[in-house]
């Protein structure tokens, strides 16, 4: 009787284990399953994206044959700009559930390119044109691991969020993960001498590390 027990409750035991077995690889296998249609999404906004950009590179070069008017090469920009900052908050609404493969990584560099491209490109159209617009560029290290500085960098999006809905258009807001691979923009932080992130850049001439309110990011705006 009591070995009979005992096996009655080992099998119980394997079968238990078995099933959370069955349930844990499932969850894994549906968290790959759901990441890649969102990355295919996100993949897809990234493809209509970098046409826009290069059809604002195109424009940029029309500029420069003075075809075209500076108003019309800034409004471009703004509107790309508007609209991969939307993007950027889709995807870190995806890495906030957690990262379960490599491609959401991947995407995320892609967009951390496109968005330096954009920077470049604003760069070019400020020295150009004669109408004011203004950029902030919001630079943080995606792999510190230090709690004060995530805790810093969460704040910083929080406030820049802020911002951009209360200036909307009138802002190109453009935030930028800098994580050592991107050669075009290690340039530009060694050229702008970057030594410490995360760091917003108000028109390429004001640099910020300490936290500010969006009060005082409006005042800096107007300088």
């Amino acid at each position: 009787m009591v070995n009979k027990m005992l096996k009655n409750q080992k099998r119980v035991f394997w079968e238990a284990l078995l099933v959370t077995f069955v349930v844990f690889i499932f969850g894994i296998l549906l968290g790959i399953s759901y990441e890649s249609i969102r990355v295919s999404d996100i993949n897809d906004y990234y493809a209509k994206s970098e046409i826009s950009l290069m059809d604002i590179l195109a424009f940029n070069n029309l500029v420069d044959l003075e075809n075209a008017r500076c108003k019309d090469l800034i409004d471009s920009n703004i509107e790309f700009a508007d609209r991969i900052y939307e993007e950027a908050i889709l995807l870190e609404d995806l890495e906030n559930l957690g990262k379960v493969t490599d491609d959401l990584e991947i995407t995320h560099k892609r967009y951390d390119l496109l968005r330096t491209f954009l920077w470049i490109n604003t760069i070019k159209a400020q020295e150009k044109c004669s109408e004011d617009f203004s950029t902030i560029v919001y630079i943080y290290d995606s792999k510190n691991e230090d709690l004060t500085v995530r805790a810093t960098q969460k704040v910083w999006s929080k406030i820049l969020y802020e911002l951009k809905e209360e200036k909307g258009s009138e802002i190109i807001l453009i935030p930028i993960a800098n994580d050592g691979e991107i050669e075009s923009l290690n340039f530009l932080v060694n050229q702008y001498n970057i030594t410490k992130f995360p760091v917003v850049i108000i028109n390429n001439k004001i640099f910020l590390n300490e936290l500010s309110t969006v009060e005082e990011l409006n005042k800096a705006l107007e300088e």
